[in-house]
């Protein structure tokens, strides 16, 4: 089973306009909703590639109960996806992506999400620790709601490395900076965070300095130009064919998915890192925010180019 946390949940609203233009009224094209936050987008994503997953964090409010029954909702695979989401006070935030169906770019507004009381925060902790107990791997995604101390990332790695469950973290700015200290056997960020957490603009020795910094293994979003990964074994770049354009919301939830599922599967570092970009690439494609193109991801993969990086002096 693969378990993901997502502290801060939302319900993930999609709106298509034909055009996006400033100071105008819009007529909505078409609208979806889905459960969101970067956990449950990549368990979604984990449960379709086949494997079991749980997600957990928090849910509140008329928002949460409704984010709840979208994940009961979700139409059964070969795989389960179960719901161990905490219940809370405040109301889950909304996250609005709009599409404008004729350029293809989106537009992102996210809410900030509840205020999380530190009687909630302990009923998770348990919550959470019992859970690590059937897990093969745990994903830590996102941003953290008001009320959630900046080291709690790093208080969620450590009973996870202690019970031998491999940890990857994906998150950003000071959350970021302490978690990696605790060790994940995994990190995930895009080139912007990772420039905030070194100091460097150069990807790879950007990426080799977070390595040093605690992380096990340091896979870098480079956005349109793929993913690049240090570890122990090795470095690699990911590149996909060509660039694409359309909805990039969820798509590095999904190459978080391609990494874990790989290593429960015991691939390679390159093809975790083929996969991952497969699915990032597919996900952009999708017509609505967090799902994947599974035709285009399965005519992607093989596409998918690997540069081997010499190690460094």
């Amino acid at each position: 089973m693969i378990l993901t946390v997502t502290l801060n949940t939302a319900l993930d609203l999609t709106y298509g306009v034909a055009a996006l233009v400033p100071h105008s009224s819009h007529r909505v094209s078409d609208l979806s909703e889905r459960p969101g936050g970067k956990g449950i987008n990549v368990a979604r994503v984990v449960t379709a590639l086949g494997h079991d997953s749980v997600v957990t964090g928090f849910a509140g409010g008329a928002t949460g109960s409704v984010l709840r029954e979208l994940l009961a909702a979700l139409p059964p695979g070969t795989a389960t996806l179960t719901d161990a989401l905490v219940p809370v006070a405040g109301d889950t935030r909304r996250t609005l992506a709009v599409a404008d169906r004729a350029t293809g770019d989106t537009t992102q507004f996210n809410e900030p999400g509840p205020h999380i009381t530190a009687a909630e925060w302990t009923a998770f902790l348990r919550s959470y620790e019992e859970l690590l107990t059937g897990a093969d791997a745990v994903a830590l995604c996102g941003s953290l709601p008001p009320g959630i101390h900046v080291g709690a990332y790093a208080e969620l790695i450590r009973p996870a490395r202690a019970a031998g469950v491999p940890v990857l973290l994906d998150t950003s700015g000071e959350p970021l900076r302490r978690g990696i200290a605790a060790r994940p056997d995994l990190i995930k960020p895009n080139a912007d965070e990772l420039a905030q957490l070194t100091g460097s603009r150069d990807p790879l020795r950007a990426t080799r300095d977070a390595r040093r910094r605690g992380a096990h293994a340091v896979i870098a979003s480079l956005g349109p130009d793929g993913m690049l990964a240090v570890t122990p074994d090795g470095s690699w770049q990911a590149s996909p064919p060509a660039p694409v354009k359309g909805n990039p919301t969820g798509a590095g939830d999904s190459a978080v998915a391609g990494l874990l599922s790989g290593l429960v599967e015991g691939l390679s570092w390159p093809d975790r890192l083929r996969r991952a970009v497969a699915l990032s690439t597919a996900t952009v494609l999708a017509p609505t925010a967090g799902d994947f193109d599974r035709a285009a991801y399965e005519e992607l993969l093989p596409r998918v180019a690997i540069e081997e990086h010499a190690p460094a002096a």
